[in-house]
């Protein structure tokens, strides 16, 4: 189901038969593993499991969450971008990652900007937290040019520390 077009992307729900190969892909990506982490997904079957059990259930939970972004002229899939619901913070986390040969082109501020928008006109919220490993310097850069602010380090629950961001989508 698609959520969001902007000029070049569609950001759409992710699909378990559509998307497996893709998402298999991007979770296994060398930047993936480093600055987000590993999940475990060793197999295209399982990359469709992966789909269903993190990124459906949070449609169905939460509303909203990990879209897929595709270029509009070919409906490519390059990334995902969207919102998350974690325990951990007191509001949704914008997340956000693409597969590398997709990286540097402006989809990530494109489709973030847009998934900003629509969290504040579609679903509400007054702000957006984000987070990311301290060394993180392109993740880093790119929320300080959707207007994030550094707020200081958590732990994660796995025990490592993370930047905070927030975005006030109120003004």
């Amino acid at each position: 189901m698609k959520i969001l077009e902007t000029d070049r992307l569609i950001l759409r729900e992710l699909d378990s038969a559509a998307d497996a190969e893709f998402i298999f892909e991007l979770l296994n990506s060398p930047k993936f593993i480093k600055y987000i982490g590993d999940r475990g997904v060793r197999s295209i079957g399982e990359s469709a499991v992966f789909i269903d059990e993190r990124y459906r259930q949070s449609y169905r939970e939460n509303g909203y969450g990990l879209y897929a972004v595709e270029r509009r002229g070919d409906r490519m899939a390059v990334g995902i971008c969207g919102l998350v619901r974690r325990e951990s913070l007191p509001g949704p986390d914008l997340g956000f990652a693409f597969l590398p040969e997709f990286e540097r082109m402006g989809f990530g501020l494109e489709s973030a900007s847009a998934v900003l928008h629509y969290g504040r006109f579609k679903l509400g919220f007054e702000s957006v937290f984000a987070i990311t490993t301290p060394d993180n310097e392109a993740s880093i850069t790119l929320l300080e040019k959707l207007g994030f602010t550094f707020t200081g380090l958590i732990d994660s629950p796995e025990n490592e520390k993370l930047r905070l961001f927030v975005c006030d989508l109120s003004k």
